[in-house]
């Protein structure tokens, strides 16, 4: 009976603050994972980005993302890129494992960082002597605007290439397989 009583106050006990608990709603940023192979069904993944999607609303691309500006590639946290193999970054041999993505935009081309600090909310502090690699890629504008940041991985000549966008804005930033 004694066990019956406690059963029963934990019971309403723990009713009381499931009902009582605050959800947020969706962040207006959303986070987004694009992987290589993107097929869902191959489980041997090469390479893995998370990321969070702002999207224009109105505004412009570059006063969201300022040309010569150091930019956390992004919405919120620094966007997290997964190697599950070593790769080839702009000639440097880069170990599997997790870095922070950051970039400077620019008006003919972007550099593209690789990062030590990971778990840092966007670029506010970032430091220089925490890169790993850097890379310079041509900016391609398109006629067609996409109104959300959005990146995709392809296989090309069997290296692969992480396609980034948002606007008219257009780059392409080459990992090179390891042999």
């Amino acid at each position: 009976m004694k066990n019956l009583i406690v059963f029963s106050l934990m019971l309403i006990v723990s009713l009381g603050s499931v009902k009582a608990q605050k959800f947020k709603g969706l962040d207006k940023s959303p986070l987004d994972i694009a992987t290589y192979p993107s097929n869902y069904r191959e489980s041997n993944k090469e390479l893995k980005i998370i990321y969070s999607r702002p999207q224009l609303k109105g505004r412009t691309l570059s006063k969201l993302a300022p040309n010569g500006e150091i930019w956390r590639t992004g919405a919120n946290e620094a966007p997290e890129l997964t190697l599950y193999k070593d790769f080839y970054f702009n000639g440097i041999n880069l170990k599997a494992g997790s870095y922070a993505l950051l970039t400077i935009p620019g008006e003919k081309e972007w550099t593209i960082i690789l990062h030590s600090e990971l778990n840092a909310w966007g670029s506010y502090f970032y430091k220089k002597e925490n890169d790993i690699a850097r890379i310079s890629v041509p900016v391609i504008t398109t006629s067609d605007s996409l109104e959300a940041f959005s990146i995709a991985f392809e296989e090309d000549d069997k290296d692969i290439v992480m396609h980034m966008g948002w606007d008219t804005i257009r780059v392409a930033v080459p990992f090179k397989k390891i042999q």
